[in-house]
């Protein structure tokens, strides 16, 4: 099965929670998705044995075949062409290698070239194969990195996708496809507000979720009685712990150095498997 890691708001604890239940597992795969900084390798610690270059196709116009027309530009929804009076001017960085710019110019000048937008990295990490992708800096687009991650799911193992925080297209190009998604929150008045959101956009994306509340004691009940009043599973609680933290602080999974962590990541997946499957 596929299980997605979530929160509306960053910072809850989604690669704690990632990587101390692939680690408690076996027959897994670890999916880093959060493209533009990801950081579950600093946990895992894995030994990579292949890197792939992420590529995006992007319009290359042949100004002696353009008659700038302008239909090409008509048709970007996202301004990645402009067509002056005696010049076409492309913006890679807009656009969403769609290829409709191709099928509308009647000249057929345009064609595409790949542009590098990122790497996807593949190794392992004792028992957990982990593959991780690296949005290239100054890119603006996430999505096709994480889809290129995805491309890599093995459907023999227990997936977990480390989605990126916020409730925006990398979140979603994430969790798509996923069995089950666990949000991470916070008992705060902000992680209550972000819970809220992802909430919402999983319940339109039709995913079944539960949460787990971290930091349990900084705050207040507030996201215990939301979930309640929305009947969603609390699958977990962890309290505001300076073990855990210093731990944390020292890039180490917690279920590597407190006993019986690694019990209840068991006991969760169990859980997760049981509302999954209804």
């Amino acid at each position: 099965m596929i299980i997605s890691i979530a929160s509306g708001k960053g910072g809850t604890g989604k690669t704690t929670i990632a990587t101390n239940m692939a680690i408690s597992l076996k027959n897994v795969q670890l999916l880093d998705c959060d493209v533009e900084e990801p950081n579950a390798h600093i946990f895992l610690k894995p030994e990579i044995k292949k890197q792939i270059p992420v590529y995006t196709p992007v319009p290359k116009i042949d100004e002696t075949k353009c008659d700038y027309c302008g239909k090409c530009a008509e048709f970007c929804e996202f301004n990645a062409l402009a067509v002056l009076k005696n010049k076409i001017m492309v913006f890679p960085e807009l656009c969403h290698g769609c290829g409709g710019c191709l099928l509308v110019c009647p000249k057929n000048a345009i064609t595409e070239e790949n542009k590098e937008v990122g790497v996807v990295k593949k190794g392992v990490a004792g028992d957990v194969e982990f593959v991780y992708g690296e949005l290239n800096i100054g890119e603006p687009m996430a999505v096709p990195v994480i889809k290129r991650v995805k491309d890599e799911i093995d459907d023999d193992k227990t997936v977990i996708i480390d989605a990126s925080p916020g409730t925006s297209c990398p979140v979603i190009a994430a969790v798509y496809g996923s069995d089950y998604c666990i949000l991470v929150t916070e008992p705060t008045p902000f992680g209550l507000h972000d819970l809220k959101l992802a909430v919402e956009t999983l319940r339109e994306m039709g995913i079944p979720f539960g949460v787990i509340i971290n930091c349990e004691g900084i705050g207040d009940q507030k996201v215990h009685e939301y979930c309640k009043e929305e009947d969603i599973p609390i699958l977990l609680t962890i309290p505001m712990d300076r073990r855990i933290a210093e731990l944390y602080s020292r890039g180490i999974p917690f279920v590597l150095e407190m006993p019986g962590w690694r019990e209840t990541f068991l006991e969760l997946f169990e859980r997760v498997k049981a509302y999954a499957s209804g």
